[in-house]
């Protein structure tokens, strides 16, 4: 069956993190700029999913693609929030899904990859995977997708039929999120390791051994490799070498990804000691920081002049809000209300955000 075309715009968020390298933000785009949620955003909708939505949005001809707990890809109208068409799978849908050549693709707790048409909802092909599910998010770079499995496997598929081109094997679950660039692919794994393959064969360059579970997906800049791990470390690598740049400690695992200020030379980052922290990239000295008052197990997302990020409770399932920082002051600037931990990360164009929560809902917020 052939793909619907469906249009994917210099100004949409079609990937995990807004594309293959995980910026958290958007491509830049002179006729929709970001301009952020000012000091008191309003609710445009929110929708309900029927279960707890921990999959970050994607946005792509007007279209919001997000998973959900309930055991479905939904299809939302990005404007209004009305259900478009949803796909049905055997199990959580956790991962973000990701937007290429017409087609959504993401991966279920049902051990199966999925390609749907994105027009119709219509499945085009499936991978069946190993035990344990996919909550990895897909990087999609040329023809190829690539995300990780709770088999250990990290998975190369081609975008048009689903053909599985390579395997590799790491040494626990995955799910880490892969960021690809000039012919590689980096991804965590939990058996304590960032690795770097190469995109065409599979085969490991080199790798980066922590003291505990990387669940953190990695961030390229500038020949940079940026993540966390549970060991509580941030940590920079040079992406072609693997040589060591810098490490900052911080008091709680790091599952939250980086977003990159290159205007400002920062990685925006998250902890669940309940703060978040923007690192000089150069030196991994800590610049800025705001302690949110719960765990940040989100992933930050650059807006104009703001950061949006999700948090909980120090439970974990404590009342949780999304709230906008400061890019330049570190200060918070608004704190929204959700009253469920808000794991999902935001999705930001324009004056509107989209993020979902544990209380199942998707919203939409916009710059008042």
């Amino acid at each position: 069956m052939a793909a619907s075309p469906a249009r994917v715009a210099p100004s949409d968020w079609h990937q995990f993190r807004g594309g293959p390298t995980h910026p958290g933000s958007a491509p830049m785009a002179q006729d929709v700029p970001t301009v952020g949620l000012g000091t008191a955003p309003r609710e445009v909708w929110s929708f309900d999913t029927g279960g707890a939505v921990e999959s970050s949005p994607t946005v792509v001809d007007d279209r919001v693609f997000v998973g959900t707990f309930a055991n479905y890809l939904f299809a939302l109208s990005a404007a209004d929030g009305c259900e478009l068409w949803r796909f049905p799978t055997g199990g959580l849908v956790r991962a973000s899904p990701s937007v290429a050549g017409g087609r959504v693709l993401f991966g279920a707790d049902d051990d199966r990859f999925y390609s749907l048409d994105a027009e119709s909802g219509e499945l085009q092909w499936a991978v069946e995977l190993g035990p344990g599910g996919e909550q990895s998010s897909p990087a999609v770079s040329d023809d190829t997708v690539y995300f990780g499995g709770f088999d250990a496997r990290v998975y190369a598929v081609d975008l048009a039929t689903g053909e599985v081109r390579w395997t590799f094997e790491t040494g626990g679950a995955i799910l880490s999120s892969p960021a690809v660039v000039d012919g590689w692919v980096a991804i965590g794994s939990q058996d304590g390791k960032l690795y770097v393959l190469d995109a065409e064969t599979g085969e490991l360059r080199f790798a980066c051994a922590t003291e505990k579970a990387v669940w953190c997906s990695p961030a390229i800049h500038d020949g940079r490799l940026i993540f966390g791990s549970d060991d509580g470390c941030v940590r920079a690598l040079r992406a072609e070498t693997g040589e060591p740049l810098w490490e900052l400690e911080t008091a709680g695992a790091v599952f939250s990804s980086a977003a990159i200020d290159a205007e400002q030379g920062l990685a925006w980052i998250g902890s669940d000691d309940q703060r978040l922290r923007a690192i000089d990239l150069e030196t991994g000295e800590e610049r800025l920081g705001v302690a949110l008052g719960g765990r940040i197990l989100g992933s930050p997302a650059l807006a104009g002049d703001q950061v949006l990020v999700g948090g909980g409770g120090a439970g974990g399932d404590e009342p949780g809000a999304l709230f906008g920082i400061g890019r330049r002051t570190g200060e918070v600037e608004f704190r929204f209300e959700v009253g469920a931990t808000v794991w999902s990360s935001p999705m930001c164009l324009g004056r509107r955000a989209w993020f979902g929560a544990h209380d199942g809902r998707v919203r939409c917020l916009e710059a008042s």
